[in-house]
């Protein structure tokens, strides 16, 4: 008798010490709000983040009230005058655009800085809460070693009984409770991970742009030297400089034309050879893999619409960057303007339709060949001062055209 009582004791001093962790365990899991950890940080962060918003939104209105006076500036006549007002304002606005970007560039980067200390405290949460579960399971498991007599006979009372019975009930509503919770961890932690590579992206887009930017600047600032060089800062001379522009944008528009229906013609007559490969319907694809358009076809913002209509879309991208033929067809004309010209590269293709990429700063096809939708055909240019760039550039870029039986057209229209 002595040693059953004994031994009765000793599973009561078992189960009492099991109960204490399991208690403690519960406390720590209703409490848990309170013991978070790196919040100064993220308050930091956000502090910081919302202080860039405000910067953004500031310099923004100053981009906004630059981009209205060079709008009213070329509504009026073009004079010399006009011109270098037009000219320092657009530098002036290429710097604040580039201060813009660094503040974007900044706020992505505390963006990622957050997320990261975010994804690192729901790691924590989880093993936190892992452990919980561990204990709760390993009480649940002793518990469950112990007859409905023995538990009888370790307390004093029905009641008692009874309250242990409903303890462990608690406890199992607690491991619900907790995998639940583990679950919508991991899925939210899932979702961070993957807003941080998007924010990653985008720091790399941003840092791209901020070079094509400076690149801009670098321009606008080689074409103000180029007009004072040009006109010695005479009124006679800048007309006759806009003058000679326009000469010249039109004798490479007649050209084109010209060359278009010469080439049609030619592949027609070619059309018995057994070589021959005929043009099927057009579908254009995007030359370059970026999409981000800074001068549309006849923009009433194009910066030389004095000189001429642009019959194109400027697609922003690093010097140098590949061109892919937007659909199948034929070399119709390369133009190689070299350091001070324009150069070009005109495809002919089905429907009527033909596609001309300006400033090219390199040109890999050569004249008359078939070319594969996709085939690479040469290298972006723009940059003022390079091969091909000509003098009317604004920076990095590929001039973009679509012609409808030698017409120009809106690309737009005719891209997915």
């Amino acid at each position: 008798m002595y040693y059953l009582q004994l031994d009765t004791k000793i599973k009561r001093v078992h189960f009492y010490l099991a109960a204490f962790v399991a208690i403690f365990f519960v406390i720590a899991f209703i409490f848990r709000p309170f013991f978070t950890f790196g919040a100064d940080s993220v308050g930091e962060m956000n502090k910081k983040i919302e202080k860039n918003k405000d910067d953004i939104d500031s310099l923004n209105k100053k981009l906004g009230i630059y981009q209205q006076k060079i709008t009213e500036a070329r509504k009026q006549t073009r004079s010399l005058k006009s011109e270098l007002t037009i000219l320092d304002d657009e530098i002036e606005k290429n710097n604040i655009d580039i201060q813009i970007t660094e503040k974007q560039i900044q706020k992505t980067n505390l963006e990622i800085q957050k997320i990261t200390l975010a994804i690192d405290e729901q790691e924590k949460e989880i093993k936190k809460k892992k452990k919980y579960l561990e204990e709760f399971i390993r009480l649940i498991y002793k518990n469950d070693q112990v007859s409905h007599l023995e538990i009888f006979l370790m307390n004093d009372s029905f009641s008692q009984f009874f309250d242990h019975y409903e303890y462990l009930e608690n406890i199992q509503d607690k491991i619900r409770i907790t995998l639940n919770e583990i679950k919508n961890l991991k899925a939210n932690l899932e979702l961070q991970k993957s807003t941080l590579e998007d924010k990653k992206k985008r720091e790399v887009e941003l840092k791209e742009e901020l070079d094509i930017k400076k690149g801009e600047l670098g321009s606008k600032s080689l074409e103000k030297e180029t007009v004072l060089r040009e006109t010695k800062r005479s009124e006679l001379k800048f007309q006759s400089y806009v003058e000679d522009l326009k000469k010249e944008q039109a004798a490479i528009n007649n050209e084109i034309v010209s060359l278009e229906k010469k080439v049609r013609e030619e592949l027609e007559k070619r059309k018995k050879e057994e070589k021959f490969k005929s043009l099927g319907s057009a579908r254009l694809q995007w030359p370059i893999p970026g999409r981000q358009i800074t001068a549309f076809f006849h923009d009433p913002e194009y910066p030389y619409r004095h000189i001429f209509e642009h019959p194109a879309i400027d697609i922003r991208s690093p010097q140098a960057t590949p061109i892919l033929a937007a659909e199948a067809g034929y070399v119709g004309q390369i133009k190689n303007g070299g350091r001070k010209g324009y150069s070009y590269i005109m495809l002919i293709h089905g429907d009527g339709l033909s596609t001309v990429y300006g400033h090219v700063s390199a040109i890999q096809v050569s004249l008359n060949k078939y070319v594969n939708k996709g085939d690479k055909i040469g290298l972006t240019g723009g940059m003022p001062g390079t091969v091909g760039a000509g003098p009317l550039t604004t920076g990095p870029h590929l001039h973009f055209e679509v012609r409808k039986n030698g017409i120009p057209v809106n690309p737009l229209d005719y891209l997915p």
